[in-house]
């Protein structure tokens, strides 16, 4: 089908082909086209420019965009959406006085998910999560990455990636996997750390690998979780799998998880709430991209990610939602966005480039999403009418968005 979208106020996030992510200064810039079109072909971006230019109105549908800005669909590089039940009992725990490491001490957190997780059915669970996938693509998010690890064990964790690749085939909406089998330790190997590595490592790598189940592999490395020695134990057998690397990293505690990050060419570095200089240098002339995850950090009351250390300092940023029923129990990437500006103190530009161009790189589908580029997918968002592209972030407890369309289908 082809669909023209005519009178845009703004046509947001335009860049040429071959631009994959944006770093420093350049994170601040947001090209546009005033009083626009956007011509969509099927699934892919086929023409766009000024209403001056376009001469003919052939297509299928078309939709004014009068008073409103379009721009591509929100791209979040890092979610755990797979998952059963809630934990809003550990929440009223939070608020009465237990930490985050107290309550996972307790048998809670990662631990409570999994045994919930493995109790439940692959048809229970996979029910579960479409209900959020689909309340997600209406909130403007066209791309998604979805970790394992509430699993623990070989068969639950191969039932999450299945239940995975059962929504990638399901629905429009761009899905990349992640075997994070690395998330914590099950009870049952409380004593015996390299057991469940070996695990890990032998026996559930092999079979996911065998079908193909996962993109990229993750590591929970954090004290009291997984060390540095663990985490490049498990990244170095990841590669033997060509799983590309991407780690749980300085959510607590800064003490090296960047740099092995960085050794190992991981595709992103995520959380980084604690940050020193030393892990500022081991990002720089690297390929890897840093990942703010502010509603996670506003969910737990810790500290929130520096954003302006990283792009000062001339790095790329990518902001994601987080979305786990522990610490961040919500997709919704527009409110991601208003907390990078209120509490990151990105500007709207920067915010939006972290959480379109620069997360698509985080997903390594920067070549085919996250910004308005002839090729690329057909995965863009109508807002509503709007005074300018700052009251997006502005005005948080709004919904500003009118239209969704994902892979060329507009989204009910």
């Amino acid at each position: 089908m082809s669909l023209l979208i005519i009178n845009i106020k703004e046509l947001l996030q335009i860049r040429p082909e071959g631009v994959h992510y944006v770093s420093g200064s350049e994170m601040s810039q947001l090209p546009s086209i005033e009083n626009a079109y956007l011509h969509l072909n099927d699934d892919t971006i086929i023409d766009f420019g000024p209403m001056g230019d376009l001469d003919e109105w052939n297509a299928d549908e078309v939709i004014d965009a009068k008073n409103k800005y379009v721009l591509p669909t929100w791209c979040d590089s890092h979610t755990h959406i797979v998952y059963s039940g809630h934990r809003d009992g550990e929440f009223v725990d939070r608020i009465n006085g237990l930490s985050y490491e107290e309550i996972a001490n307790r048998g809670g957190g990662i631990l409570n998910s999994a045994k919930r997780l493995q109790e439940t059915s692959e048809q229970d669970l996979y029910e579960q999560s479409i209900k959020r996938i689909k309340e997600v693509m209406t909130m403007g998010t066209g791309a998604i990455e979805i970790k394992s690890g509430y699993g623990l064990t070989k068969d639950a964790e191969i039932k999450m990636l299945r239940v995975i690749k059962r929504i990638k085939d399901a629905f429009p909406i761009k899905v990349r996997a992640t075997f994070l089998g690395a998330h914590a330790l099950p009870l049952s190997y409380k004593n015996n750390k390299d057991g469940y590595l070996d695990l890990v490592i032998n026996e559930m790598l092999p079979e996911i690998a065998k079908n193909r189940l996962a993109n990229y592999i993750d590591v929970f490395c954090e004290k009291g979780y997984f060390s540095l020695e663990d985490t490049d134990r498990i990244l170095t057998a990841g590669r033997k799998f060509d799983l590309v690397p991407k780690i749980h990293v300085n959510q607590f505690n800064a003490f090296g998880g960047v740099a092995i990050g960085v050794k190992h060419k991981a595709l992103s570095v995520d959380h980084l709430e604690e940050l020193n200089q030393e892990d500022i240098e081991a990002l720089k002339d690297s390929n890897t991209m840093p990942v703010a995850l502010p509603s996670c950090s506003y969910f737990l009351s810790i500290p929130y990610t520096p954003a302006r250390r990283i792009i000062d300092a001339g790095l790329p940023l990518a902001i994601a939602s987080d979305y786990n029923p522990g610490s961040t129990p919500s997709g919704n990437m527009n409110f991601v966005v208003s907390t990078a500006c209120i509490k990151l103190k990105m500007t709207p530009e920067e915010a939006i480039n972290a959480a379109t161009l620069n997360g698509a790189y985080a997903m390594g589908i920067s070549s085919t999403y996250g910004s308005i580029t002839k090729g690329k997918k057909a995965n863009v968002l109508i807002t509503n009418e709007i005074p300018s592209i700052g009251y997006l972030p502005y005005a948080f407890g709004d919904n500003h968005i009118d239209t969704v369309i994902i892979n060329g289908e507009i989204i009910k």
